[in-house]
C-alpha cells in the first residue's frame, strides 16, 4: 500500500515541477510588465512628448529639417540666454551633421527684444516670427520653458529642461546632442 502512494506521489510532483519550470516564470514575467515592477528601457534622455505637439502650422514656409527650438519668453533671463547658448553648442557639435539639422527659435510679437542682441551673436539659429494666437498656443503648450527636438514633419517630439546656471545648460545640452545624433542617424530624410 506505500508503493502505490508513492507512485501516485511521483506523477503528480512532475506535474508541479514542469509547471513551476514553464508556466511560472512566464506569470511573474507578465505580473512584472503589468506592474511596473521595474523601469522600462528607454534610450531617449529628453523627455518623450505623447502625443507630439504638432507644429506645421508654424513651419509650413519652412524647407523639412530636423530642429533644436526654443520659445522665446517675454522676459529673457538667464534660463533663456542658456537654452540660446544651448541651441547654438548642439549645432556646433554635430559637426559634419550640423546641415541637416537647424537651430531656431520662435519669436512672438511679446517676446523680449533683448534676446534680438544674444541671437545676434549667435548667427546661424534662425529666429521664426510667430502671430500672437500662435504664441498662445506655445505658451499654454508643454513646450514652453524647453528646448525641443522638431521632426522633418514638423512635430515636436522630445523635450529638455533650460537651465538657470550656464554650466547646466552645457551638461544637459548634452543630452540634447545624444537624442539628436541618434535620429539623425535612423532618419533617411533631412
Amino acid at each position: 500500500m506505500t508503493t502505490m502512494v508513492q507512485t501516485q506521489e511521483r506523477p503528480k510532483r512532475s506535474l508541479l515541477i514542469i509547471f513551476a519550470v514553464f508556466v511560472l516564470p512566464v506569470v511573474l514575467a507578465k505580473l512584472a510588465l503589468d506592474g511596473n515592477w521595474f523601469e522600462r528601457g528607454a534610450t531617449n534622455r529628453g523627455e518623450l512628448l505623447q502625443p507630439v505637439v504638432s507644429l506645421t502650422n508654424m513651419l509650413d514656409q519652412q524647407t523639412p529639417s530636423w530642429r533644436v527650438m526654443y520659445v522665446v519668453p517675454a522676459t529673457c533671463n538667464a534660463e533663456c540666454e542658456n537654452a540660446l547658448y544651448a541651441i547654438q553648442q548642439v549645432w556646433i557639435a554635430l559637426g559634419k551633421e550640423s546641415d541637416r539639422a537647424r537651430p531656431a527659435v520662435f519669436m512672438a510679437p511679446d517676446s523680449d527684444p533683448g534676446a534680438a542682441a544674444v541671437l545676434a551673436e549667435y548667427t546661424h539659429i534662425e529666429a521664426l516670427a510667430v502671430s500672437e494666437e500662435q504664441a498662445s498656443t506655445l505658451n499654454k503648450s508643454t513646450l514652453a520653458n524647453h528646448l525641443f527636438i522638431v521632426d522633418t514633419q514638423g512635430n515636436a517630439m522630445l523635450r529638455y529642461p533650460v537651465y538657470a546656471l550656464r554650466q547646466d545648460a552645457v551638461m544637459g545640452s548634452r543630452d540634447v546632442l545624444a537624442d539628436l545624433r541618434k535620429l539623425l542617424k535612423l532618419s533617411r530624410i533631412g
